[in-house]
């Protein structure tokens, strides 16, 4: 088969209880990135990877499947995508099933929408990468970012750029959190690495309450 989409959603989360199927302006968080790579039509299969079983029925409900459940190795808080990716991998092999491109997409990334799947498979494709991720443009320079120390003091983490204009200063960008095309037989692991800029509104990194928040407010704003 071509295309496989893996949704990683341990059911073990420490900072926001029962995360991944937790209530999102009407429906549990994780059936947005279900129905997003439903919608897509560049899936020959779905699937969700979860130890958890109200995650997994939760998944069946809005149309992934589950063939198998996660391993213990994978179902831990230090086990990173990657790994759970590789596990995958083996479990489809065990039944001689093999892909060509893998979308690991988060199951708490609300915002990811059909488009911007497709330009990620675009764009895996036609700059024949090994690995494809939408990114943010940094709002400030982090060349002039500060750290502090216990008592309130601050310095620069790069002082030769303390004086530097910000329009001098290079560009910098970080992972938008929602998904990474793949080549299936490089994973995450390869070195030919791509992104694609998108914008701050159009992503939303959610680890606390206020990111929670800031999610559902910008998914209002998008009126989906």
């Amino acid at each position: 088969m071509k295309n496989l989409a893996i949704i990683p959603a341990r059911g073990g989360s420490k900072r926001i209880p029962k995360k991944n199927i937790r209530d999102f302006l009407g429906k549990p968080i994780i059936a947005y990135s279900i129905e997003a790579a439903i919608k897509s039509n560049l899936f020959d299969e779905i699937m969700v990877s979860t130890d958890d079983n109200e995650i997994a029925e939760t998944a069946k409900k809005y149309g992934a499947s589950v063939p198998f459940m996660r391993s213990t190795k994978t179902a831990d808080d230090t086990s990173g995508l990657a790994d759970v990716i590789e596990d995958v991998k083996k479990m489809y092999a065990l039944k001689n099933i093999e892909f060509e491109n893998i979308c690991c997409i988060l199951a708490t990334s609300p915002l990811t929408s059909k488009e911007i799947l497709q330009v990620g498979l675009t764009e895996l494709i036609s700059k024949n990468a090994d690995s494809v991720r939408p990114v943010v443009r940094f709002p400030y320079p982090i060349q002039r970012s500060l750290k502090m120390d216990s008592d309130g003091g601050v310095s620069f983490f790069h002082p030769e750029f303390a004086q530097t204009r910000s329009q001098d200063l290079e560009t910098a960008f970080h992972d938008a959190g929602m998904f990474y095309w793949m080549k299936a037989d490089k994973g995450l692991k390869g070195n030919n690495r791509f992104g694609f800029e998108i914008s701050e509104m159009e992503c939303q990194d959610i680890d606390n309450e206020t990111d929670w928040k800031m999610a559902e407010l910008k998914f209002k704003l998008q009126k989906r």
